[in-house]
């Protein structure tokens, strides 16, 4: 099974950099990492070509122009660059631990797709880990959600459960097959601006008969401390998703397709 790791990022480099050393800190390597990048400046790039001659697994820089938050098109067009078996996803801020890739690779299997959970760190550890590579743990100070801290193989097989709603939808800590990616079409572009476009594809992926496993004691990840998003485009992106539900949509109109026609 080969496996690929897409990373959204937008101008923040510097989370970044934290969440490439988290990779190369794996225990087990994604066959590839993809950065799905919604339009930074030159010094991401410029990070990205630093690292990508040293880095353990093919380092690809999936780019578009920044015009305003568009991070489902960002995302299918890095995840059409890939021919991987399997998609792990992460967000810009997130720090794996050591056995992230590890364990979701444990935890696929057919018919399901993975939700993570995430440790959330305050700003004064989230400038640690960036700077001064502090890993967290059960017991660090400025973190929420500490028992997500928990990495056990055991307590993971004992504790993860199937879950098909879209309560704790995060798309910053999500796992699925890439074809099952490509059945649902994607993410729907029509989410532009922040908010619904995780629940929404949650909501086709169910509506597809694929079933959401939460993934517990596993796949740690350490969701670095930032401003929240602005919520102004929410109101148009709950009609969308409300129409999602009440149509058990299984497919989105503008998707992924359009990038994998790019490609054939």
């Amino acid at each position: 099974m080969k496996v690929a790791l897409i990373i959204t990022t937008y101008n923040w480099k510097e989370a970044l950099q934290a969440v490439l050393d988290s990779v190369k800190r794996q225990s087990e390597l994604p066959d590839e990492v993809i950065i799905a990048d919604d339009g930074s400046r030159e010094d991401t790039a410029e990070l990205i070509q630093s690292y990508q001659a040293q880095f353990p697994c093919p380092l690809i820089h999936s780019w578009q122009p920044d015009d305003g938050f568009q991070l489902a098109m960002s995302r299918n067009r890095a995840m059409a660059q890939s021919q991987a078996d399997y998609i792990i996803m992460i967000d810009g801020d997130i720090v794996m631990s050591p056995d992230f890739i590890r364990s979701h690779k444990r935890a696929a299997k057919a018919g399901y797709f993975v939700q993570g959970g995430r440790v959330l760190a305050n700003d004064a550890i989230s400038q640690q880990i960036m700077h001064q590579h502090v890993v967290p743990n059960l017991f660090s100070p400025g973190i929420k959600n500490r028992h997500n801290c928990i990495s056990s193989r055991w307590l993971s097989k004992l504790c993860s459960y199937e879950r098909n709603n879209d309560a704790s939808t995060r798309g910053c800590n999500m796992a699925f097959w890439r074809a099952d990616l490509i059945e649902v079409n994607g993410f729907n572009e029509d989410f532009v601006g922040w908010g619904r476009e995780d629940s929404e594809f949650v909501h086709r992926m169910l509506n597809c008969g694929k079933k959401r496993l939460y993934l517990k004691f596993a796949g740690v990840g350490y969701h670095l401390y930032h401003d929240e998003s602005s919520r102004a485009s929410l109101a148009k992106n709950d009609e969308i998703l409300e129409n999602t539900v009440r149509q058990k949509l299984t497919r989105c109109e503008n998707g992924i397709d359009k990038f994998l026609d790019e490609k054939s």
